[in-house]
């Protein structure tokens, strides 16, 4: 056996000697690489530290193919790209929403509409499950079509439909009711 693959297997096992041998030899060059792509150090850290949560967490599925330094170097640059485009994210509804309370911030009685409707929209932001919020999202803020959300994600455009769908449901339900 491979010496990756033996690592690999042992902390299948749950042998937390491997682990913590990986955990130390890996470490800092997985921070330096991942601060390298997010230019924020504490992100960087947290990004590893989560990394090597998950691994352990998952051991059992486990599976290396080749090399254990590529596969964590890989697995950092996905987490590190999907920090990004959740800070892209909130840029840009941040963004929006200041846009927004500018354009409309005629009189004392419209702002605090406006911040309430904000807070309503929120709360059911953090309703929805996690994909059916992210699809919302890409779609209203990000102005992406189904299709192309569809092929960012990688799922089906009927998914992307369907979790719209349930989105829009729950937006309706929530702005309709009176306080």
């Amino acid at each position: 056996m491979s010496g990756d693959k033996e690592i690999a297997w042992r902390i299948r096992r749950g042998d937390k000697d491997a682990f913590e041998s990986l955990f130390r030899s890996s470490y800092a060059t997985l921070v330096r690489y991942a601060k390298g792509i997010i230019k924020d150090h504490n992100e960087a850290e947290e990004t590893v530290q989560e990394l090597f949560f998950r691994l352990w967490q998952d051991k059992e599925k486990l599976n290396i193919g080749s090399s254990l330094n590529g596969y964590l170097f890989r697995a950092v640059h996905n987490r590190c790209l999907h920090y990004i485009e959740h800070l892209k994210v909130v840029e840009k509804y941040t963004g929006s929403q200041l846009n927004r309370e500018q354009e409309f911030a005629d009189t004392p009685a419209e702002v605090y509409q406006f911040i309430e409707l904000q807070d309503r929209i929120a709360r059911v932001l953090e309703k929805l499950p996690e994909r059916c919020g992210r699809i919302f999202c890409m779609n209203r803020f990000d102005g992406l079509k189904y299709a192309e959300i569809a092929v960012q994600l990688g799922i089906s455009v009927k998914t992307v439909e369907a979790d719209m769908g349930k989105a829009l449901k729950e937006f309706r339900q929530v702005l309709s009711e009176r306080k």
